[in-house]
Order: structure tokens, then C-alpha cells, then sequence
């Protein structure tokens, strides 16, 4: 790994993490709460419980924390402010104390580690910045009622305090929202401006038995998204214990660019007389730390929950400190939805961008857009990728409203939650490419940038892409216009390329060079040749720039000509396309037929076209298909017919998928047709043999893995939809109840967030 330590005002952690792997320190929590604090220790009734107020009201207690891990061995210690961010120390009335609690706790633990530092084993200080019990990328009110950069604001302020406080690197731990990670950098990277310091980012996310962080995110999605955003080392920490993290820590040192780092439990917790006890003891803890470091190359170790100083000292006895940094991986070209990482370079090509969510291409798209039905949004999304869309554009420019950035940032946040595919954000303003970045938990695709109007604005969306970590379609348009021929394409994407690559510092494969096409349907003598310009451009532009991607707006080529003729002559160009190495096509997947398939007398004509062949070639064509009957297309969803099914299967198949569309009107139907004499007895039979098995369905997915969280919520949307519906038909008894369940977890603790959950589903029910 080579870094540029000249962009570091202290750099001290990551010289050392280049010549030995680093131990960190055990469980803050569990180590304080074996010293059996009472009330006063913590200050008072209103803060007890706040351990990291006990920076203040008792440092001695934290002090011992540090001075026991330093003792065995560890590298590395982390403050005692892992819940120390504005949000949740307000819940304790110390949200204003927020900058001396980080302050105060970075300089306890920087004077502990420096009298423990040596010439040979120097001490370091990692501030701790765990969640803040939102789940910003949710749609559920309650936990995600904060904006990105109010979110971001409160890790700035928490990042100042221990950045001032003589911290040597900030670790963001024990993450369970991706989109906050993100909220999270962006704020120390404020933080950085405010203060004159820079130092190391570790990023560290949380993942359960199955491998997903709670809202879906997988590994592969984590180090898309995160590598690029600034950071310095990746990894896993808390959650579970170190066997669960044995794939995923495998899929980083093999991928990733990064260090890694692996800092799990002491084995899943166990319920124990209401007590939360960890199994793992030291030996198998520490042989399996080991394991990681000398198998996989995994350079940065410690404990999390429930380990003590004797798993850390167990580690210390056995790590071979001096190891050699793993070889770097070939790096491979990533976009990334919120739960899956998709790679750019399909194998066979292209990656296709479905092309139907644009108001500029899409009148039906358009009127939904204008009435915010994002229900059907959403319905038109998953379509296109149930027909083979990798991708989607999303473009919401409307004459009509000068609402773009409400109308980006809204349908950014649905789609995410309900479709697993990356999105391409497709506008000309900056300001709205923001939103979309802050929005989008995932790694995006910007669509489009040029340099009609100069450098100026390119290079403010480059400088957007890099901060966000996002790919950016880039147009072969200059000053002078678009550029019709091979040497003018490759002019403008030769400066492009300068400009995003060598100033701003992306990476050639975050570029993606559309060599662009003209319609063939005018007879404009000027682009008779221009489809075979763009094929040409595509293979010159990939030989001269190594590492860049090629996309193509295939659907340009045939605007003007009739539906049937289109689906040929784009299917037919997409082929020739990717024969000269196109890489993306922004398509409608229905559309497009498979080369072979196309009948060998249509595929001549739309070749003679596309290569000028002939002065004839669009009047034959025309001729042709003007003789042809359309035979239109299949609008089934997938393989189901819903039409086929009962009424009470189409119920069941609506919740299962996450679709409210007509769910009262199936109700109807059932009620309708069942001869019961009290309509209420109809409805309890719907809601105990149709809604309740549904449910479990989705219960039953969800706990093998097949079905992430935010499908499940979005299951649970449906639910309430049919339930709200059939309770005008349930029979009310006065005075009646089921009694109240009473939901809670420890003040302020992170699993407040599965406490909201649970309350979402039990309502429900």
C-alpha cells in the first residue's frame, strides 16, 4: 500500500500500520462496568448509566480502562466516548457538553498512552465515534427525522473535540447505517477544515450472522462505497464474534485496497438472568484473531464487547508484529445499491441503465413524477429490473417546477429502500447532484457532465464525485459543441480526462465516456455516418485512456422511427457497440432483443443504416418496417400473471413483494364473494388465513437471509394498508383490549433502534 502522507498533519498511526500489524485495546463498557460504579461516580440520578461523562465526573474509572490494556501489550487505545456525539448525550441533558466530553476524554487517554510509549512500541489514540441511533437511510419517521448534514454537523462537533484533544486518528466503530458512515466522514472532513488538523479515518461497520449490516448493506456494498471516501482502514467491529466474521474479513484482505481491520465481540452474547454475558474466552478468542492476521493479512486486531485484558494479552503473546502489508488487489470498477455492490464492467457487457425513470424520456413517468405517486415510481422501477436493468437513470427536470432538488432527493431516498440496484443520477445542476449524494447510501453514477460551458462546472461536479466517492458519465461535448467525429471525441475526452484525473484526483475508471449518437431517422447527410463515428469513438477513446469505461444513450440512434424499427436498430447497435468495447448502455431492457434473434433480412437493413452502406438505407428500412404489424409487449411482471390467481393468493403475493397497489380492491373481492352473513367474520378470516400467513412468509425470508430489512418494512407498509382497511369491516367491542406491551432497552443504548423495529411489527399485528 503506498499513501500520501503529505496530505496528513499527523500521520504517526498509519507509518506505524505500514511496517507491523497494530492491537488494539478490549471493551470500554465491559471493563467499566466490572469496577461496579455507583450513582455518585456517574454524577447524579439524571447522567447515571452516561459512561462517557465519566471522563468528568470520574476519570480515575476510565483511567484504569486504559492503563489495564496498555499494560498487556495493546497499541492502540480508544477514548471513552463512544456514544459522546450531541444526539445521545442530550439525552442525558449533556447534549452542550459534547466538545468538553470529547476533549476532556482525548487528552485522559493521550496522557495515559504517551507515558506508556516507548522508542520501539509507540502508544496511539483512537477517538471512538459510534452511531447515533438514527437510521437516516430508514423511511420510518422516528428513525430517520434528521437531515444528512445536521447528522453530519453532529460528528463535526464530536470530531473537533477529539481531534483538539491530541487524538491520533478518528475510528468510526460499530456502524449499522451506511448512509451515516457517509455522514460521518463528511463531517470530520469539516472538522479537518475547521481545526488546520488532518489524520486517518478507520471505518469500521457492524454486520450480523448473515453477513449484512442491519438495513441489508453486504461487505462487498461496504467497500464500494466507503473505500474511496477518504478513509484509511476498513473493517468490522462489534456485533458478533469472530467466527461470524471469518468470510467478510476474507472478502476485504482479498479486495480491498485498504488495511483491514477486525475487532469483533468475545462471542454472540448470551442472555443470562437479564444480563448480557459473553462466551468466547481468551484462547479461542485470541487463536482466531491470530488466525485472521496470519491467513488473511488483516493488520489492525483488538476486542470489542466483553473482551478483558486477558484476551488482549493473550493476542499480544502470539502476533507477529512484523509481517509484511498483503499485496494489493486488482481493483475492479464498482457501483453499489444500499444492500449490493454491482460491477461496471458486466461480463458478458454492457451494464444496462434502464432509461425509463426520465422525465425527459417518459410521459408516463412524468405525470407520476408531477402527481409524487412514488408508489408507482417504484412499481416502474423494479420492472426494469426484473427485465435485466443493472442500473437506473433518474432524471426529474420538470418545466413545470422549479422543484428538482425535493423531487431528486425524495425519490432517491424510495428507491433505495426498495430496489437493489445502483442509481445514476441524471441532472444538470449541481446543487441537485448534491442532494442526491446526501441522499443515496449507495455508490452512484452522475449523469451528465461536458464542457460546453468550459471547465468550470466539470470541475465542480468532478470535485462532487470525488467527495462522495461517485462515477461520473462524462459526454465528449466541448465548447465547440458535440463532437461528431473520431478526432474530436477524442480531443474533448482527452481534456476531460485531464482535468477530472490529474487535478481533481478520480480514479480513470470513475470515468465513463459517452462518445454520443445521433439520430439516423432525419436523412441529415451531416450523420449519415455519425453511428459508425461513435462505434469508432468507443475503441479509440478505451485504447488511448487505459482504465476508463464507455457508455452509450443507445436509444438516440432510431428517435423519429417507428417503435418496431427502434427496438431493431437500438438492439443492433447496442451488438456492434459492445464489439468495440462499450461497457454501459442507457436502454430500456424490454426493448432490446439478443443479436442472434433479430431476423437476419432486419438486421442487414439496420446495419446498412448504422454503417452507411447505402444512399437508400433509411428509406429501405422505413419501407420495411411500415409493412410490419407491431405486436407489442408483454406487460406481465416477470413470470407472475396476477390476473390468474385468487383473489386471496394476489394478497398474499402483494405483501410477500412489497407491493400496495390494489390491495383494497382484493379485499373487496374476498368479501364480496363469501357467503358469511356478518361481514366481520369475512374480514377475521382474511386477516388470519391471507394477511397473518403473509407476514410470517416475510418473517420466515427475513430469518434465513432471503429478505433484507428495509423489504420487510416495506412488507409491513402493505400490512398496514390491508389492515387499515379491514378494520372498517371488523366488528368493534366497547371496553375490549389485549393488554400493553411495554417495549424498552438501556437508556440511550444502540439497540434502541431494534426496539423501534419491533414496535413497527408489533403494532402492525
Amino acid at each position: 500500500m503506498t499513501v500520501d502522507l503529505n496530505k496528513f498533519t499527523n500521520h504517526r498511526y498509519l507509518e506505524a500500520l505500514a511496517d507491523r500489524v497494530l492491537l488494539f485495546d478490549g471493551a470500554m463498557g465491559t471493563n467499566l462496568d466490572r469496577q461496579n460504579l455507583t450513582v455518585e461516580h456517574f454524577g447524579g440520578e439524571r447522567t447515571m448509566g452516561c459512561n462517557d461523562y465519566l471522563v468528568i465526573t470520574y476519570p480515575d474509572a476510565v483511567e484504569n480502562v486504559h492503563r489495564s490494556f496498555l499494560e498487556v501489550g495493546a497499541d492502540v487505545i480508544e477514548t471513552n466516548t463512544f456514544r459522546a456525539n450531541r444526539l445521545t448525550l442530550a439525552e442525558f441533558g449533556l447534549g452542550e457538553r459534547t466538545h468538553e466530553i470529547n476533549y476532556k476524554a482525548a487528552r485522559l487517554a493521550r496522557k495515559v498512552a504517551d507515558a506508556y510509549s516507548t522508542a520501539d512500541q509507540p502508544r496511539f489514540v483512537a477517538g471512538s465515534m459510534g452511531p447515533s441511533g438514527k437510521l437516516i437511510s430508514a423511511e420510518d419517521p422516528e428513525m430517520s427525522d434528521i437531515s444528512f448534514d445536521n447528522l453530519a454537523d453532529v460528528f463535526r462537533e464530536q470530531a473537533v473535540g477529539l481531534i483538539e484533544g491530541g487524538v491520533d486518528l478518528l475510528l468510526i466503530e460499530t456502524s449499522q447505517d451506511i448512509l451515516e458512515v457517509k455522514a460521518v466522514i463528511y463531517g470530520i472532513q469539516a472538522a479537518f477544515k475547521e481545526t488546520g488538523e488532518v489524520l486517518p479515518i478507520q471505518a469500521q461497520v457492524t454486520l450480523d450472522t448473515t453477513g449484512r449490516m442491519l438495513l441489508g448493506t453486504d461487505i462487498a456494498a461496504v467497500r464500494t462505497i466507503l473505500e474511496d471516501m477518504g478513509i484509511d482502514v476498513i473493517g468490522l467491529n462489534c456485533s458478533t464474534g469472530p467466527d461470524y466474521m471469518r468470510e467478510p474479513i476474507r472478502y476485504l484482505t482479498e479486495h480491498s485496497k485498504l488495511p483491514v481491520s477486525c475487532i469483533p465481540n468475545a462471542g454472540l452474547p448470551l442472555n443470562v438472568d437479564g444480563e448480557a454475558v459473553y462466551p468466547m474466552e481468551p484462547e479461542p478468542f485470541a487463536d482466531m484473531m491470530l488466525a485472521f492476521v496470519n491467513e488473511y493479512g488483516v493488520r489492525v486486531v483488538g476486542g470489542c464487547c466483553g473482551t478483558r485484558e486477558d484476551h488482549i494479552k493473550l493476542i499480544n503473546a502470539g502476533l507477529n508484529r512484523g509481517r509484511s502489508m498483503p499485496s494489493l488487489p486488482q481493483q475492479e470498477a464498482m457501483l453499489a445499491s444500499p444492500v449490493q455492490a454491482v460491477s461496471m464492467a458486466q461480463t458478458p457487457p454492457p451494464f444496462l441503465i434502464g432509461e425509463r425513470l426520465n422525465t425527459q424520456g417518459s410521459r408516463r413517468f412524468k405525470r407520476l413524477i408531477m402527481a409524487e405517486d412514488y408508489d408507482s415510481i417504484v412499481e416502474m422501477a423494479r420492472d426494469q429490473v426484473e427485465r435485466g436493468a443493472h442500473g437506473l437513470d433518474i432524471c426529474v427536470a420538470l418545466t413545470e417546477s422549479a422543484n428538482e432538488k425535493h423531487l431528486m432527493r425524495t425519490l432517491v431516498k424510495k428507491l433505495a429502500n426498495a430496489v437493489p440496484a445502483p442509481l445514476v443520477i441524471d441532472t444538470t445542476e449541481i446543487d441537485v447532484i448534491e442532494a442526491a449524494l446526501k441522499a443515496n447510501p449507495g455508490r452512484s453514477l452522475i449523469n451528465s457532465t461536458h464542457l460546453e460551458s468550459g471547465p468550470d462546472k466539470a470541475k465542480q461536479i468532478f470535485s462532487l464525485a470525488k467527495q462522495f466517492n461517485a462515477a461520473v458519465i462524462v459526454l465528449t461535448i466541448d465548447e465547440g459543441g458535440m463532437a461528431k467525429t473520431i478526432e474530436h471525441k477524442l480531443t474533448v475526452a482527452r481534456q476531460i480526462y485531464d482535468l477530472a484525473v490529474n487535478q481533481i484526483g478520480l480514479k480513470p475508471e470513475d470515468l465513463v465516456f459517452d462518445t454520443l449518437t445521433f439520430t439516423l431517422a432525419t436523412g441529415d447527410p451531416e450523420l449519415r455516418g455519425s453511428a459508425l463515428q461513435t462505434i469508432e469513438g468507443i475503441k479509440s477513446i478505451k485504447e488511448e485512456l487505459p482504465g476508463v469505461l464507455t457508455s452509450l444513450g443507445v436509444s438516440n440512434v432510431s428517435f423519429g422511427l417507428t417503435r418496431h424499427a427502434r427496438a431493431v436498430i437500438n438492439s443492433v447497435m447496442l451488438y456492434h457497440a459492445v464489439e468495440a468495447g462499450l461497457d454501459m448502455a442507457i436502454v430500456n431492457p424490454a426493448h432490446i432483443k439478443p443479436y442472434a434473434e433479430i431476423p437476419e433480412n432486419e438486421r442487414l437493413l439496420a446495419e446498412d443504416l448504422i454503417f452507411s452502406k447505402s444512399e437508400d438505407a433509411l428509406a429501405n428500412l422505413i419501407a420495411y418496417f411500415e409493412s410490419v404489424e407491431e405486436t407489442g409487449g408483454d406487460e406481465k411482471r416477470g413470470q407472475v400473471d396476477l390476473k390468474t390467481m385468487r383473489p386471496e393468493e394476489r394478497l398474499h403475493w402483494r405483501i410477500l413483494h412489497r407491493h400496495k397497489a390494489d390491495v383494497e380492491t382484493d379485499i373487496d373481492e374476498i368479501l364480496e364473494r363469501e357467503a358469511v352473513p356478518v361481514r366481520s367474520e369475512a374480514a377475521v378470516k382474511i386477516l388470519n388465513d391471507v394477511l397473518l400467513p403473509a407476514m410470517k412468509d416475510v418473517g420466515d425470508k427475513f430469518g434465513s437471509g432471503e429478505l433484507i430489512l428495509p423489504f420487510v418494512l416495506q412488507s409491513a407498509e402493505v400490512m398496514k394498508i390491508a389492515v387499515r382497511y379491514l378494520e372498517n369491516f371488523l366488528e368493534k367491542k366497547a371496553g375490549v383490549t389485549k393488554g400493553k406491551i411495554v417495549l424498552a432497552t438501556v437508556y440511550g443504548d444502540v439497540h434502541d433502534i431494534g426496539k423501534n423495529l419491533v414496535k413497527t411489527i408489533l403494532s402492525n399485528n
